[in-house]
């Protein structure tokens, strides 16, 4: 039967059976024209999702909301979601999620486009694909040029601590050997609990931001010993190196770089410098990856296999030791 409309106090109410559904809710509205309007328009949306599939009336909203109860990741998802808001998903294309990472994001890289307007967007519609309540989308990402990165050195990082302890900053001092000695990314780092730390058993338990998975990292004895220096109360529910975010980080990061009077590289550098520094020692790929919490060997091999700047490298073809001196480091400017 047509739904019926009902005043409650001053507000009109819908209810009834559509398709063998039963609908009820709020026009939200005391003008009872207008409510009788807006019934007619839920019959026709429940008649028409009945009829051509639920994918014809889906909001992005709907969809929005599927994807956060899932408890998928949200980083970034509240401007999207106020761009969209009832936007039916089949009327959003590939082209229309570029445009909108472009008015969301005016004046930032590709890069930045693609992470936090195309990524979550295109995530959200494909998660309801799964449910099949909709077609899967496909988004063509902005064009990105490759930068090359340069991985810290062990020597870098030492120097680093040193400095960071000189100048009373034990936590930093633990931040940069950490994410060193274990490939953690500075946001996983910062967000390391102390309940998450077993220092006997030398083990920490990384939430991988990028992957959305634990893994626990082996702490390695200089590792350790920074962390047994922090200057904390190490309650259970405290973050190990004091910072709220990753974002935090930046500048006390890079004032040490220059009163250590060493190559000004970023704290994500820590990361290549762990997967380099691996490669080089002649740990396997696949090992490297399981190690550091990529999800693939190609990643590994693709954005943090550094070549060794050494011609003679060939060498070890015939036993002969490497001329490379990797202590070696530049100097910043």
């Amino acid at each position: 039967m047509p739904l019926n409309i009902t005043k409650r106090g001053k507000i009109w109410h819908y209810s009834g059976t559509v398709a063998g559904r039963r609908l009820r809710g709020t026009t939200e509205t005391t003008d009872k024209r207008i409510a009788e309007r807006i019934a007619a328009e839920v019959e026709n949306k429940a008649w028409q999702s009945h009829l051509d599939g639920p994918g014809t009336t889906l909001t992005f909203a709907q969809a929005a909301i599927a994807y956060r109860q899932a408890g998928r990741d949200t980083r970034f998802l509240d401007d999207i979601e106020d761009y969209w808001k009832d936007t039916l998903v089949p009327k959003i294309t590939g082209e229309a999620i570029r445009q909108m990472a472009r008015k969301l994001y005016p004046e930032a890289a590709n890069a930045t486009r693609n992470r936090q307007g195309i990524v979550p967007a295109q995530a959200i519609i494909n998660f309801a694909s799964e449910l099949e309540w909709c077609s899967p989308i496909k988004v063509k990402r902005f064009k990105v040029s490759a930068k090359i990165k340069t991985p810290v050195t062990r020597a870098w990082v030492e120097k680093f601590a040193a400095q960071a302890v000189q100048d009373e900053l034990h936590h930093l001092a633990a931040l940069c050997l950490f994410m060193f000695g274990t490939g953690a990314r500075r946001g996983e780092a910062c967000a390391l609990k102390w309940s998450d730390v077993e220092l006997f058993q030398k083990t920490a338990v990384i939430n991988q931001t990028k992957v959305e998975h634990q893994r626990i990292a082996h702490l390695s004895p200089p590792v350790v010993g920074a962390l047994a220096n922090i200057p904390s109360n190490r309650n259970p529910e405290n973050f190990v190196f004091s910072y709220a975010s990753g974002e935090s980080v930046g500048q006390v990061w890079k004032n040490v770089v220059k009163r250590a009077g060493i190559q000004h590289l970023s704290p994500h550098c820590c990361r290549h410098g762990f997967a380099t520094s691996m490669l080089q020692a002649g740990v396997d790929p696949k090992t490297v990856a399981v190690r550091g919490g990529w999800k693939d060997v190609a990643t590994v091999m693709k954005y943090y296999a550094h070549a060794m700047d050494d011609p003679t490298v060939t060498d070890v073809l015939f036993g002969t030791n490497l001329t490379q001196d990797k202590t070696e480091m530049q100097s910043s400017n």
